[in-house]
């Protein structure tokens, strides 16, 4: 396993605040890093192994004279220091010369801290992420594993990851290696068949898999090859595919396996609070299986309107804005349910989420070609409006997604 590398640790987020530049050694930026250290003395080359990134502030040489900031930097090349980063703003104002053209000549790579973040801050991120690469080959017991893939998950989730190195360190320590290539979903997950059937879909897909039991259920992230087309529709076919026993199971949104850590976290919020919405608001789609005694697939893109509507949960000021939406979109229909026995609400909606399809909308329901005629004519005269009118189309369906919403949350 490959070491850490300077480039890499200038690219994480805290080094980042630091607003570091790179006045020489760019060239040498890809030497590894076996620590990170900050020191203030003179005299710190013999003290230091080889291979370090040195930070200071500058204070041990503000009042050297030319050939000792020489000195210095001959030192520190001489015991193959990966790299010098200095603090300018207190100790010094600008980068010495001296520090600067010897640098140059040794071959060190030197850099400019622009802005004050805490060495102890920097080096705690930079060799944390250090350590964990070095153990990335090293086998560990499955119980480790679980809390340490879960602590990862957590931490992408959360948004508390360090940075783009640390969270790439740790997943290769957990053997997931997902290629640039792949596109990489969130996935949230309860129930006792969960697990069997986010293995099933890795092999089934040859996808690399992460994943990680939680308090209330399974946490991952899947990096589904670019071969199979679609990621969400193809993980969701081999994640159905089994036999359903007991889960349901929600996936987020796509993103590129390279993307930025804050997109896979985004894939994995979207999945879990996908999760939450499919087991409490009943299924739009009457052939999508729901509840835990079977096995339900779905995501966040097929709970889109729920998720808009849902948010981060509802007030009563939103519940009186979606009432007031389906009064006013929906209210002869409701009332005429209320007198009648009939499915008008459920029907609309079905309709229009699949295209104003009569065969398609049938074949859900499970109801004649001729049954489905008379329900939309009278969803229409109720109405007074054609229900496949384009400027009518979201509305009503955005009043019978709220309507669905309101009545599981009540």
């Amino acid at each position: 396993m490959a070491a850490l590398t300077l480039r890499e640790i200038l690219s994480f987020d805290v080094l980042g605040a630091a607003e570091p530049e790179v006045l020489c050694g760019e060239q040498e930026l890809d030497r590894p890093v076996r620590w990170v250290h900050s020191s203030e003395i003179y005299e710190i080359g013999p003290l230091l192994s080889g291979g370090e990134l040195l930070l200071t502030t500058g204070l041990g040489l503000a009042g050297a004279d030319a050939g000792a900031r020489r000195h210095y930097v001959r030192e520190l090349a001489e015991r193959g220091v990966a790299g010098v980063a200095v603090e300018l703003g207190r100790s010094l104002a600008e980068m010495p010369y001296e520090l600067l053209d010897e640098s140059r000549r040794r071959g060190l790579p030197l850099v400019a801290l622009r802005a004050v973040v805490p060495f102890i801050r920097i080096a705690e991120a930079a060799n944390t992420a250090i350590v964990t690469q070095s153990l990335a080959d090293r086998p560990y017991p499955a119980a480790d594993r679980d809390g340490r893939a879960a602590a990862l998950l957590a931490d992408l989730a959360d948004g508390s990851a360090r940075s783009q190195p640390d969270v790439l360190a740790r997943a290769r320590a957990l053997d997931f290696r997902p290629d640039r290539t792949h596109r990489l979903l969130g996935v949230a997950a309860t129930g006792p068949g969960a697990l069997a059937a986010l293995d099933r879909a890795a092999l089934t897909l040859e996808a690399e898999l992460l994943r990680a039991p939680v308090v209330d259920g399974v946490a991952g992230l899947v990096a589904v090859p670019a071969t199979v087309g679609d990621p969400v529709r193809a993980a969701q076919a081999a994640m159905s595919g089994g036999q359903p026993v007991g889960f349901t199971l929600a996936l987020g949104s796509a993103c590129p396996a390279d993307a930025a850590w804050s997109r896979w976290g985004e894939s994995l919020r979207e999945a879990r609070s996908t999760l939450g919405i499919a087991l409490t608001v009943p299924n739009a789609d009457p052939s999508g299986r729901s509840g835990l005694g079977c096995g339900q697939v779905t995501s966040s893109r097929a709970l889109a309107l729920e998720r808009q509507l849902i948010g981060d949960g509802l007030t009563p000021a939103s519940r009186d804005r979606l009432a007031h939406l389906v009064s006013r979109a929906l209210g002869p229909l409701l009332e005429w349910e209320a007198a009648h026995p009939s499915d008008l609400v459920r029907t609309l909606e079905v309709h229009l989420r699949n295209g104003c399809s009569p065969t398609r909308t049938a074949a859900l329901l499970h109801v004649g070609r001729q049954s489905l005629y008379q329900r939309l004519e009278r969803i229409e005269s109720l109405l007074g409006l054609p229900v496949g009118d384009p400027d009518c189309h979201g509305e009503l369906l955005l009043a019978c997604c709220a309507h669905r919403v309101l009545r599981a949350v009540a």
